[in-house]
């Protein structure tokens, strides 16, 4: 997953020596040279993330993070703090004027670029939560969100996966006062704590006696009621390998052995302001979206708020150009369906129809019920080769598994013919992508249905 990334250094041969790097693994890189030119780069170019250097003349890196921070359009751009301090008071200082992270000159490669792909993988989440909001907003209708109201932490729920019991009980009097701590010394080999989507934070050590802590990463990721919690790791200090790794498994966060306190409350702090406003979008978000926007008989998004999301997606391109994919589907021979069955029955088709494509798609994406039994998928950041192949496992996904109704023993089968479309680097309007996914679908049900077409 590519980015836009800001390098914001006055030592030109810092700048270019980051710059070279980050080309090198295929991201887009801009520059600036002091704290007041990177504010406008930001305003301007809205960069993925930004690395800032700590000491510069006039501005120093900690009071443009706090500005960068403080601004309700920029806020949720994640910013690494890069600097040839490495005292824990100084990680704080960074970590307290809101940095997502802090890196130690000389920079190492590897650990680097983990962390960047770690927090484009977070802010493209935010971003969409963030679109959706602003599409909600174009109806007029109050999503009772703030981007820039501060997000309450209280009562934050932590659980400690442990074996050490002194390393578990320091960190339990570290936490006190933030929030309460819950240790599982997963002596059986797994996490036996119950009700695991009820904590805003797992911290867990990579050097467990009885398990790999990096299996329980990956198993807390796989999973879909804990796969947006946080999680903060305990590594031994110069571990790169084992840092990596848990950055490439979604881990949020990482704290080296020795634990400083105050670096751990901070970093603590800040997942669980994260959590809690990347909660609050979704919450804010469905709520809303429950009372107008949604279809009544699929569960899905209208078309109304799809025609508005697609509008602000290609509004964004203007600032950062991406292929936008978009799939419209048909049932095929619907109309049997409702003419032999009923239309309850025809209900009970579109509901599971939409059921099966939620299933198999990704968080970004969104899917619509375009009108009677057409649908649209909207699919940001995704070329015609892969939504090709989104759209065949949709297609198989429907026309596999015959369709169940309760008013017949005997199950039908129903199929579905795809259009498929991508605005390519072309400044392609909605409705111009609208019309060439149709055109795409009408060749597929000339062509004798059930299967996939492009233009």
């Amino acid at each position: 997953m590519t980015a836009r990334i800001l390098v914001v250094d006055d030592v030109i041969q810092n700048v270019k020596l980051l710059e070279a790097k980050l080309v090198s693994e295929y991201f887009d890189v801009l520059t600036a040279m002091n704290g007041e030119d990177a504010l406008a780069v930001i305003e301007k170019e809205h960069p993925d993330i930004v690395l800032l250097d700590v000491m510069m003349p006039g501005m120093d890196g900690f009071e443009v993070c706090r500005r960068i921070k403080g601004n309700p359009k920029t806020s949720h751009i994640p910013v690494v703090m890069v600097t040839a301090l490495d005292q824990p008071k100084d990680r704080v200082a960074g970590l307290e004027a809101g940095a997502d992270d802090f890196l130690t000159k000389p920079i190492i490669d590897l650990p680097l670029f983990a962390r960047v792909r770690s927090l484009v993988r977070m802010k493209v989440l935010m971003d969409e939560l963030r679109l959706r909001e602003s599409t909600i907003q174009n109806f007029n209708i109050d999503s009772m969100s703030n981007p820039s109201q501060s997000v309450s932490i209280e009562n934050a729920r932590v659980l400690l996966i442990e074996d050490y019991a002194r390393v578990a009980d320091r960190i339990v009097n570290y936490m006190e006062g933030l929030a309460s701590v819950q240790i599982d010394n997963v002596a059986s080999g797994e996490i036996t704590a119950a009700n695991l989507d009820d904590y805003d934070l797992f911290i867990i050590s990579l050097n467990l006696q009885n398990i790999e802590g990096l299996r329980l990463c990956s198993q807390l990721r796989s999973n879909e009621n804990t796969r947006r919690i946080p999680i903060l790791v305990l590594v031994d200090e110069g571990n790169i390998s084992q840092l990596v790794k848990a950055m490439e498994l979604g881990v949020t966060d990482y704290i080296s052995r020795p634990i400083d306190k105050n670096e751990l409350l901070a970093r603590s702090r800040s997942q669980f302001r994260q959590k809690r406003y990347a909660d609050r979008l979704r919450q804010n978000t469905q709520k809303s979206i429950e009372l107008a926007m949604t279809d009544a008989v699929t569960g899905l998004y209208n078309r109304h708020f799809l025609a508005t999301h697609l509008d602000n997606i290609m509004l964004n391109r203007s600032t950062k150009p991406i292929e936008v994919s978009l799939l419209m589907m048909d049932l095929d021979k619907f109309k049997l369906v409702n003419d032999e069955y009923g239309h309850a029955a025809g209900d009970e088709v579109l509901h599971e129809f939409a059921r099966r494509i939620s299933r198999d798609i990704r968080n970004i994406d969104l899917a619509a019920r375009f009108g009677g039994e057409e649908f649209v998928i909207v699919m940001p950041e995704t070329n015609l080769e892969y939504a090709r192949f989104v759209a065949e496992r949709l297609r198989k996904s429907i026309a596999d598994e015959p369709f169940k109704l309760s008013i017949s023993t005997v199950p039908i089968q129903v199929t579905v013919s795809i259009g498929v479309a991508v605005t390519g680097k072309e400044n392609t309007t909605s409705s111009e992508l609208l019309i060439s996914a149709d055109k795409a679908l009408y060749k597929a049900k000339e062509n004798g249905r059930n299967q996939i077409c492009s233009l």
